[in-house]
C-alpha cells in the first residue's frame, strides 16, 4: 500500500508492543526533515512519523494550505485546511496498517501551521487523538465551528507552548485559544516564553517534562 503522504518514522528506542504514535506536522514553507530533528530529545517509548504537508510551494518546501493576505488580514484556503485533514486522517489509517501502536494513544503536534492542523485534527476528532501538541500555533475559526463542548472532563491533553514576540503568529492568538478552549471545558497546559517564532531549548525541555509525564498516566 502507497502512503498518503511522504514521512520520516523514528521507532521507540525501548521494546514495547503496541507504542504510543506521535504524528509531527510541520510548519508552511517547511518538510518533513524540519521536527523529525527534534526526536532524539523526546521520550523513548513513542512510535514518531514526522509528515511532509501535500502541497508543494517550492523546493523542499511543503505546507497544509495556503494563506493570501488580501486587505492585511491573513486569509487561509479553507478547502486546502479541511483536504488536508482528510488526508492526515487517511494517513493515520494507513499507518494503522503498517505499523503496531496504540491507536488510544494517538497524539497529534506541530509547529506554527502544523500546531494549526493538529488543533483542528484533534480538537474535530476527540474520540481518535489523545493529544494536541499545538507550538507557536492558532486554533482557526473554522476548527471553533466544529469543536463541540464538553459536557464532562474528556481526557484529551492539549500543550500550549508560545513566544511572546512572535511577529508570526502573535502571542494574543495563543492566548486567544486558550479562552476558547476554557470555553470549551478542555483540558490544557500553557506556557509563554520571552522568544519570537521559534522552539527554543526551554519549551522543548518542557514539552518532553509534560509528556513524559502523561504518558506515564496511561
Amino acid at each position: 500500500m502507497h502512503p498518503p503522504l511522504e514521512f520520516l518514522i523514528r521507532h521507540p528506542k525501548v521494546s514495547i508492543e503496541k507504542p504510543p504514535l506521535l504524528i509531527l506536522l510541520h510548519g508552511v514553507g517547511s518538510n518533513e526533515k524540519d521536527l523529525f530533528s527534534l526526536t532524539e530529545f523526546l521520550p523513548d517509548s513513542l512510535l514518531i512519523v514526522s509528515v511532509r504537508g501535500p502541497i508543494t510551494l517550492g523546493r523542499d518546501r511543503f505546507g497544509w494550505y495556503e494563506i493570501t493576505f488580501t486587505g492585511g488580514a491573513p486569509k487561509i484556503d479553507a478547502e486546502q485546511q479541511q483536504k488536508s485533514q482528510k488526508i492526515l486522517l487517511e494517513f493515520l489509517n494507513f499507518l494503522s496498517t503498517q505499523f503496531q501502536f496504540d491507536t488510544k494513544q494517538v497524539w497529534f503536534g506541530g509547529f506554527s501551521q502544523g500546531a494549526v492542523m493538529s488543533y483542528s485534527i484533534g480538537l474535530e476528532h476527540p474520540d481518535r487523538i489523545k493529544g494536541i501538541i499545538a507550538l507557536s500555533g492558532r486554533i482557526l475559526e473554522e476548527t471553533k465551528k466544529n469543536t463541540k463542548i464538553d459536557d464532562l472532563p474528556h481526557d484529551q491533553k492539549i500543550y500550549i507552548a508560545h513566544g511572546t514576540n512572535d511577529n508570526v503568529i502573535p502571542v494574543t492568538s495563543a492566548r486567544a485559544s486558550k479562552e476558547f478552549l476554557e470555553s470549551m471545558r478542555k483540558q490544557y497546559q500553557y506556557k509563554e516564553y520571552p522568544e519570537g517564532h521559534t522552539i527554543s531549548n526551554e519549551m522543548l525541555e518542557d514539552l518532553v517534562s509534560w509528556l513524559d509525564l502523561e504518558l506515564k498516566k496511561n
